[in-house]
């Protein structure tokens, strides 16, 4: 089991790691090394540090629900770092994660918004483009990270496309990985 790809705030997670080598083949593996995942996002002062312990020559880490409670939702990335007796440390690994807003509650839910940012757009600029066929003028919006002043709906109109296809690209992503299988597969049979 590799570092999960996404989570929710709140949860217990837990992977391994199998043994691996360095640049020269040399292995890298439990009990000679240690390895620490050095978890951080776009908030100052927010991260976190994963130690491992051994499991059999590889590696085993946890991070407690009580720490990912306080991750915000969001785009993460971490560095793994091996580490030799405290004198030879390289980066083994690195890539990036998303933190979910967790869907638990205690007392009265408050609002969430569960729509994805690229859903979130997209319904921006429908909303923009509507505007403009009701007889609207669209003064100012804000799609994705841009405020946009004045758009002409030919170009609101070839925005929304871009941003239609990338959505059912998600959708697709999405049904895949909650094992729905992939919409776009198309099954034969023979009647033979």
């Amino acid at each position: 089991m590799t570092f999960p790809k996404k989570f929710f705030a709140g949860d217990f997670v837990q992977w391994r790691l199998d043994p691996t080598t360095d640049v020269f083949g040399e292995s890298i593996s439990s009990p000679d090394w240690s390895v620490v995942y050095y978890l951080r996002t776009n908030t100052s002062a927010e991260g976190a540090t994963v130690n491992s312990s051994a499991y059999g020559t590889g590696f085993a880490f946890s991070i407690a629900a009580a720490v990912t409670t306080n991750f915000d939702a969001g785009n993460w990335f971490y560095q793994a770092v091996a580490n030799k007796s405290g004198q030879e440390t390289q980066t083994i690994f690195s890539g990036a994660f998303e933190v979910l807003a967790s869907r638990a509650y205690t007392g009265t839910p408050a609002a969430l918004d569960g729509r994805s940012q690229l859903k979130k757009d997209l319904d921006a600029i429908d909303a923009a483009i509507r505007a403009i066929i009701e007889g609207g003028v669209v003064q100012e919006y804000k799609i994705g990270s841009r405020d946009v002043k004045k758009y002409e709906l030919a170009e609101l109109i070839m925005l929304r496309d871009r941003y239609k296809a990338m959505f059912v690209r998600e959708q697709k992503a999405q049904m895949i990985a909650n094992g729905l299988g992939n919409p776009h597969n198309l099954y034969i049979r023979n009647r033979g």
